[in-house]
């Protein structure tokens, strides 16, 4: 197998690339016998060096202060690992910092990656430790400069140079590059090379297929990564999409939340033949609340008709009567529910229900719990189960590049739609922010489920309420 490898190691500012910054890189091209080319440089980090960094690399705010900035060396860098194949030690580190740094400047760097960490362990398993520190004493490697990029760069290669020199190590390597796809399970119009071009961002994807006709729809926080999965296994579902995929197209949107959103709408607007979840329009199932006389709150499900859903207090709805009654048994479970207090067991009056006699239960259905101690864990389960809005809202997540945000609308109770707004407007205001709402968008039992779990269970959003209860 001939390769063009691309080694890099970077020294940073800390370990976030959203936050932190490059302060050097050394990048080194070897063709799997031997380095072809070499180029290091200190970056200027354009911000403060923390003294724990220095300590362990040894570079100082003064030695970066008349160094380039990365604008300025990032020609170079496309240019040395251009066809070629990026290679580190734990390269998710190294890829995204520099891949943030590009994306800063509003350019997407997509390469081909090599991790070292996974491929010694699977080339030499039963090692103590895969860190580079452990595999420079295993081989025996001599290092001058560690923690300094080029001293890296060059204990890296002589860890892949070890890997090479095994019977199967180019077989690994090249499993490893190829996202563990064998090219005999992709579609016939679908390259290796295809697959590596697509972005390793948050989005919505479409498998198109010969006919032009939608046959799916998926939506990942890394699109590559995920579309690879599908031709990476061999279950029937995957062997269908090998089967009629023919084309791939995408949506980057930046939010986890948004892709979620809009791939829910897709799919139920478009209606692709191989998705089989999300494809409901209707929700004819309800779950509803009410006290009963000793002043329980229960838990009901029904399938009413208009003028019945007028008189229940409906607090989620469902396409089918399992998908309710899975959410349901979750919440008396999750809150150590009364089985009869929900419906869901008909224990004769004056029994206690089965839960009591595991243990999952407190004993209300008999009278053994009082209907206010028992209460207080419905009230938590309520909040769990509903999904109706009270208040008007925005949600702000991450944008599609670092300059913007995204911007999610619910009003009246249900979800409006979604947008985006340039964070150098310094737009906080939610009456400013919801105008940026331009993509207007049906909404449904699902889709506000889906607000709702971000809402209460995600921390990277942000909620900026309309107005007061």
């Amino acid at each position: 197998m001939s390769n063009r490898y691309a080694i890099v190691d970077i020294e940073t500012t800390g370990g976030k690339a959203t936050r932190d910054k490059i302060t050097e890189i050394a990048i080194v091209l070897f063709d799997g016998t031997e380095i072809i080319d070499r180029w290091e440089t200190l970056i200027n980090p354009e911000c403060y060096i923390p003294y724990g960094i220095t300590q362990l690399t040894g570079i100082t705010q003064e030695m970066v202060e008349d160094a380039p900035k990365f604008y300025e060396v990032a020609k170079t860098i496309v240019e040395k690992t251009e066809n070629a194949i990026f290679v580190a030690h734990n390269v998710r580190f190294d890829y995204s910092f520099i891949r943030e740094e590009f994306r800063r400047l509003g350019y997407t760097f997509t390469r081909k990656q090599l991790c070292t960490v996974r491929l010694t362990k699977k080339s030499f398993p039963g090692l103590r430790s895969y860190g580079l520190d452990n595999l420079i004493r295993h081989f025996n490697i001599q290092v001058t400069q560690r923690h300094r990029a080029m001293g890296d760069v060059l204990a890296t290669i002589e860890v892949l140079k070890n890997v090479l020199a095994k019977e199967l190590g180019e077989t690994q390597v090249k499993e490893l590059v190829n996202l563990g796809i064998k090219e005999s399970l992709l579609p016939h119009n679908i390259s290796l090379e295809r697959l590596h071009e697509l972005p390793e961002e948050c989005g919505v994807y479409y498998f198109h297929d010969e006919a032009g006709q939608l046959a799916y729809v998926g939506k990942s926080k890394n699109i590559k990564k995920r579309v690879a999965e599908h031709f990476s296994k061999i279950t029937e579902k995957a062997k269908k999409l090998q089967r009629v995929v023919y084309d791939i197209s995408f949506e980057i949107t930046g939010s986890e939340l948004v892709a979620l959103l809009y791939e829910s709408h897709e799919i139920k607007a478009h209606r692709p033949y191989i998705n089989r979840a999300q494809r409901n329009r209707y929700f004819p199932f309800v779950l509803h609340t009410y006290f009963d006389d000793e002043g329980y709150r229960c838990f009901g499900i029904a399938k009413p008709t208009a003028a019945e859903r007028k008189k229940l207090n409906i607090i989620a709805e469902y396409p089918k009567l399992s998908n309710a009654k899975s959410h349901l048994n979750r919440a008396v479970r999750n809150f150590e529910l009364c089985g009869k207090l929900c419906n869901i067991e008909n224990s004769p009056n004056g029994k206690v229900c089965f839960q009591y006699h595991l243990k999952q239960c407190q004993g209300a259905c008999g009278g053994l719990e009082s209907p206010e101690a028992y209460n207080e864990r419905t009230d938590l389960a309520l909040q769990y189960l509903k999904n109706i809005f009270e208040r008007d809202f925005v949600v702000i997540d991450e944008g599609r590049h670092k300059s913007e945000k995204a911007v999610v609308l619910v009003e009246k109770g249900e979800y409006v739609g979604f947008g985006y707004v340039d964070v150098e407007n310094g737009i906080t205001d939610p009456y400013q922010l919801k105008e940026v709402v331009s993509n207007s968008f049906e909404s449904n039992p699902e889709v506000k489920r889906i607000i709702r779990r971000f809402v209460y269970e995600k921390k990277s959003v942000q909620v900026k309420y309309l107005k007061k209860q």
